[in-house]
């Protein structure tokens, strides 16, 4: 009785975790996607590790191709996570990669937009840091000294002296500043809500985000089957916009459910201090430099409105009891579910009860044995 009191206890954690699931995400990130090339313009730095080893490691500027052209100059983020040359990244919000939650980061930005590339004027900036001289490399080695300290606490010095001076300069001085603005964006990019009535439904607004002039708008093969439109506030289409323009999907009345999405495509450059993820945190970059580059967005809509059909399109199904013994057939063709451990469970308890039954039965004297009349 015990097993099957567990059994049943059991089952209601076992068809909660079978109603669990969560919603797909068919956003797509904005901005540019990039392969990294390696480094490119660099010295060397001293990484005091925490075991107490000591180790000489390149330090500076790396570059990035992006899809679909233009190029980026960036820094490394994690002092202890090399990036591998021809490594695929995407641009990303800083709360997607090791600077989540760091409160230095708005002084990585300072420090990106006041130094080597930005600062081509060596001989000002070893001035300002007061340094001797700096070069190319020697610059951006102290630079990529001073970027580890503030992401990670690094404990690394660069090995020039004058490149040493000018990471503790960047250091010393470097002010917050807020994390910059995706150079192509859609917010939100999600919208839903349902479709009824002769005219059908305007959903949205989304708004686009970017620093290009202008950038084009199509909906995607979907859309165009189903006949949504991507139109404006006054339901005219869409095929440019800019800074600031709010888009809408135009669903036909009587459209079926789904959804449907919308691409925006432009160049700019991809904002200083702007970070690049590969889903390795210690091998975040971070930008600090940009070509136009080719940027792209995608916003999508949902009708009707996520929640109002079962998560995934799986109904529950509810567990049989004692007096209402579960179909056969009714298992067989709905496949394995919570309930299986719970019938199985069930007939475990089922057969040592009878097990039990047999033994008692077996040590009761039978009635037409020899001498039971005479034990009466």
């Amino acid at each position: 009785m015990a097993l099957l009191a567990a059994a049943l206890a059991a089952a209601p954690g076992a068809q909660a975790a079978a109603d669990s699931g969560s919603a797909s995400d068919r956003a797509t990130p904005g901005g540019a996607s990039a392969v990294l090339d390696g480094l490119k313009t660099y010295g060397q730095a001293v990484l005091h590790s925490g075991d107490g080893t000591v180790r000489r490691i390149p330090a500076g500027l790396c570059e990035m191709r992006v899809d679909g052209g233009g190029m980026l100059q960036t820094y490394g983020v994690g002092a202890a996570g090399y990036a591998q040359p021809e490594a695929r990244y995407t641009e990303s919000g800083w709360g997607g990669t090791l600077l989540a939650a760091n409160q230095d980061a708005g002084r990585i930005r300072w420090v990106l937009e006041h130094s080597y590339p930005q600062l081509n004027d060596l001989a000002g900036l070893a001035k300002a840091a007061g340094a001797g001289s700096l070069t190319a490399e020697s610059a951006a080695a102290g630079t990529q000294v001073a970027i580890w300290r503030l992401a990670d606490g690094a404990q690394v010095e660069a090995a020039d002296p004058e490149a040493e001076k000018l990471a503790d300069y960047l250091q010393r001085e470097a002010a917050r500043l807020p994390e910059p603005p995706a150079s192509l964006g859609l917010e939100p990019a999600e919208v839903s809500g349902p479709v009824s009535g002769p005219t059908g439904a305007r959903l949205g607004p989304i708004t686009v985000r970017t620093g290009a002039q202008s950038v084009t708008v199509a909906p995607d093969a979907a859309a165009v089957a189903m006949g949504v439109r991507v139109v404006d506030a006054e339901g005219r289409p869409l095929t440019t916009a800019g800074n600031g323009t709010r888009l809408y999907f135009e669903v036909p009345p009587g459209t079926p459910d789904g959804h449907a999405s919308v691409v925006v495509q432009g160049s700019t450059r991809v904002p200083v201090g702007r970070a690049f993820a590969n889903g390795i945190p210690e091998q975040t970059q971070i930008v600090a430099g940009s070509s136009a580059v080719a940027t792209t967005a995608a916003g999508t809509a949902v009708w009707p409105a996520p929640g109002t059909a079962p998560m995934g399109g799986v109904a529950a199904v509810p567990l049989s009891s004692p007096d209402d013994p579960a179909d056969p057939e009714r298992l067989a063709t709905s496949g394995s579910s919570a309930a299986t451990p719970v019938i199985a469970a069930l007939a475990v308890g089922l057969v040592v009860l009878g097990g039990m039954v047999v033994l008692l039965l077996r040590k009761r004297p039978l009635e037409d044995e020899p001498g039971a009349e005479e034990d009466l």
